[in-house]
């Protein structure tokens, strides 16, 4: 498989950057996975029981569970682990603010108690697949620093990372773990049983889409994960290549700003970066034609079930006029704006180039500066002033999945210095972040979430460029590809 970035960082509850989550999903499990329709299901759990309060869940481990190293599976391995991604995450930050206890029952089963009823957001955030996920591993990997990654990869998962035939920046080899027991369950995006089917994986990191688009119809990969979408009439007129989609939601294409400095600690900035910015230039930028992509106002995704776009009428369409009297009235005064961006990535590197074009014309002083895509990603954790390598603005991009939740949507999240990187600090909208959790049904929950969203849509944590398709490319003898927020490699075959 030709992946669309480099594996650099290895831990996945340190990185939230998609190449590092599926590499840990293809070596750790967790205690519940989200389906094809992103409802939670039990994986390592094999059984949950929830107290008639609602405040204590149960949770007991599946039988065949055992780390890479033959160990097996404990509960003071699940307990380090949930303790250390809830530091981290999204979700789980928002699950800490539940969690009054996290305790070992006996070597297999643990007790979560919650200071006040959250039962369908438990399982719900312990099987979330997006941001940094909640992943189990050796009790003495998770008692690393939370801020500190961690270089060893045993897992208990259906693959084996092989570290020794790892090459940076050209290969990255699993191999089928022989001592792996998987659910009985048929698979089922994230959940079920995850039957491996072939004896390797390789991913052959090709940033050159003519290679990779070459390597694909030659044999030399079976899958391209991203294929530029200006290459895909070629390769689909090659009759042994199928293009599909693996995902039933949109991503979302996103610009964010740096909260903690000028001139973006001031909202009246960040209102200028919304209006400044148009949607049709950065999504024709990066994915070219139409079909591919859509405007949207809404940060949980349009046409998801928390797609509103209440209170972001106003950021629908460029208003340069605006945007440069916001800004002058937040004392910007054309300092200078860095906006580290990557071309290995190519979507992501022409849509910087595009948003910096509009903010150029706003009066925003921005300075390109391009890198690989891991040094990128590394930098975005540094928050120091520029001065001190870090940043003011950055494009990325994020899976339908993690952005039409506003539990699990990294850039809405704003509790500060607990919050995803750009650290937003608003408590407003984390107090409406919590109604969303709390709403006793599907009405209280959707007017909940019209409330945070109009919240949002005055602090602008970040500006949505846009929503698109990432359709993946596969030969014609691979099949069985599970739709599901990233690539997965479980049940897929070979003939």
């Amino acid at each position: 498989m030709a992946p669309h970035a480099d594996l650099r960082t290895l831990d996945p509850v340190v990185a939230s950057i998609v190449i590092t989550r599926m590499h840990g999903l293809m070596i750790y499990e967790s205690l519940f996975a989200w389906d094809s329709s992103l409802n939670a299901r039990p994986q390592m759990a094999g059984r949950h029981e929830v107290s008639p309060d609602g405040l204590t869940h149960t949770i007991g481990l599946r039988d065949g569970l055992r780390f890479h190293d033959g160990q097996p599976v404990t509960s003071r391995d699940v307990i380090a682990s949930l303790n250390r991604w809830m530091q981290r995450d999204t979700v789980g930050g928002k699950l800490r603010e539940y969690v009054a206890s996290l305790d070992a029952v006996d070597d297999r089963t643990i007790a979560l108690r919650l200071n006040k009823p959250a039962s369908a957001f438990v399982p719900f955030a312990l099987g979330s697949a997006v941001g940094m996920i909640p992943i189990i591993m050796r009790e003495s990997d998770a008692r690393t620093d939370a801020a500190r990654p961690v270089t060893e990869t045993i897992g208990s998962g259906p693959f084996r990372f092989n570290r020794g035939e790892w090459r940076s920046g050209a290969r990255i080899v699993y191999d089928r773990n022989p001592d792996y027991v998987p659910r009985d369950e048929p698979a089922d995006g994230l959940a079920g049983g995850r039957q491996v089917r072939v004896d390797r994986v390789e991913w052959l990191v090709m940033p050159d889409p003519a290679t990779a688009a070459a390597a694909l119809q030659t044999g030399e990969i079976d899958i391209w994960e991203q294929p530029a979408l200006d290459l895909l009439p070629t390769i689909s007129r090659n009759r042994d290549i199928r293009v599909e989609r693996f995902s039933g939601i949109q991503n979302q294409a996103l610009l964010r700003p740096n909260h903690l400095y000028p001139p973006f600690n001031d909202p009246r900035a960040r209102m200028a970066l919304a209006l400044a910015t148009d949607q049709d230039d950065a999504m024709a930028a990066g994915y070219g034609d139409e079909r591919w992509w859509r405007r949207c106002g809404s940060f949980y995704v349009c046409g998801s079930a928390n797609g509103t776009e209440v209170g972001s009428e106003a950021y629908a369409r460029p208003n340069l006029e605006r945007a440069r009297q916001l800004l002058a009235e937040s004392g910007y005064r054309g300092e200078r704006l860095v906006l580290p961006t990557t071309q290995e990535i190519a979507p992501i590197g022409r849509m910087a180039e595009a948003a910096a074009a509009n903010l150029r014309r706003a009066g925003f002083n921005v300075d390109l500066q391009y890198a690989d895509w891991g040094t990128v990603a590394t930098r975005q954790s540094n928050r120091g002033p520029v001065s001190e390598g870090g940043w003011n603005l950055f494009v990325t991009t994020a899976s339908g999945a993690t952005m039409q939740s506003p539990i699990t949507n990294i850039g809405t999240n704003s509790a500060c210095e607990r919050a995803w990187v750009g650290w937003p600090c608003d408590a407003e909208v984390e107090r409406l972040r919590t109604a969303v959790v709390d709403a006793p049904d599907d009405a209280a929950r959707r007017a909940a979430t019209d409330a945070l969203h109009r919240r949002v849509a005055e602090t602008q944590p970040y500006r949505v460029l846009g929503q698109f398709d990432q359709p993946y490319a596969r030969r014609a003898n691979i099949s069985a590809v599970l739709n599901a927020p990233v690539m997965l490699f479980w049940n897929v075959e070979k003939n």
